[in-house]
């Protein structure tokens, strides 16, 4: 693949993934497995709030293919298909799950030293239709992206950014919601390793009025322990511990309280990932 912008989804995402990224409220433990021949297995719980859900997913390549399938206790299968390099620059996606049939999508993504340009489709009669297109530099990068429903013949979304990145921060602001809603966000890394960073965003919603100014950061405390903070103008106060016990394997606590109103219970999670 080229050395290009990135996707229009890579827009804001690193300033998002530390804002959001592990904090939660539910109790998670996954556990994976690989074996000789490629497989990767990896089977997860999860109880949130008084339900509990559980999945197995399994994943296997085979030269230029990347298959995924999942099994959840829904009795749903969610199978997966990225084929890299069928023509230059490409990838293709192809999705469906069983047994919803209408659920069936195929995106196709189109990589270049100085454009990005990806298409999604319902695979049913009236389909969405998702495209994206993002011009410049892995530097400097502008997008915009587009959802069309050809049942409705209606613009289901219509969104613009621009990203500006450089080797210690990044900076990013995106026009959303059709026109009613603009987030700006900045990141900036605090040591060389890029293991600790500070984070601003401000969100606005001009139909409403509505302002959201959040602050956060991410501390190493050494190289296999961090901590997480978030704080928003609303009161929302988020902390997260993550530590490494094995090397790829991650226990996550995180809480999340209204500084407005004391109280009222915190909210606390607890993520478990063991990997070998």
């Amino acid at each position: 693949m080229s050395k290009g912008p990135g996707l229009f989804t890579d827009i804001g995402k690193k300033a998002k993934d530390l804002l959001t990224r592990d904090y939660n409220s539910d109790q998670k433990f996954s556990i994976s497995t690989y074996s000789a021949s490629g497989v990767a297995l990896t089977s997860t719980a999860l109880k949130k709030g008084g339900v509990h859900a559980a999945d197995v997913a399994t994943q296997y390549k085979y030269k230029n293919a990347l298959f995924d399938v999942k099994i959840d206790t829904d009795s749903s299968v969610l199978t997966t298909v990225t084929f890299t390099e069928i023509l230059p620059s490409t990838k293709a996606i192809a999705s469906f799950k069983v047994p919803d049939y209408n659920s069936a999508k195929l995106e196709v993504q189109y990589f270049h030293d100085h454009a990005t340009v990806t298409a999604a489709a319902a695979l049913k009669q009236s389909p969405l239709i998702d495209i994206t297109a993002t011009l410049g530099s892995p530097v400097i990068s502008f997008g915009a992206e587009a959802g069309y429903d050809t049942t409705s013949k209606t613009f289901t979304k219509y969104n613009a950014g621009i990203s500006v990145t450089k080797p210690d921060a990044c900076a990013s602001i995106i026009l959303g919601d059709k026109g009613d809603s603009i987030k700006a966000s900045y990141l900036h890394h605090l040591d060389e390793f890029k293991r600790s960073a500070a984070v601003g965003e401000v969100y606005r919603k001009f139909s409403t009025n509505e302002n959201t100014i959040t602050v956060g950061g991410l501390y190493a405390i050494d190289h296999s322990t961090s901590v997480k903070a978030k704080l928003n103008n609303h009161g929302t106060l988020g902390a997260l511990l993550q530590h490494e016990v094995v090397p790829k394997s991650l226990v996550t606590v995180s809480s999340e309280i209204d500084t407005k109103a004391l109280d009222k219970h915190p909210r606390f999670g607890l993520s478990l990932a063991l990997k070998p």
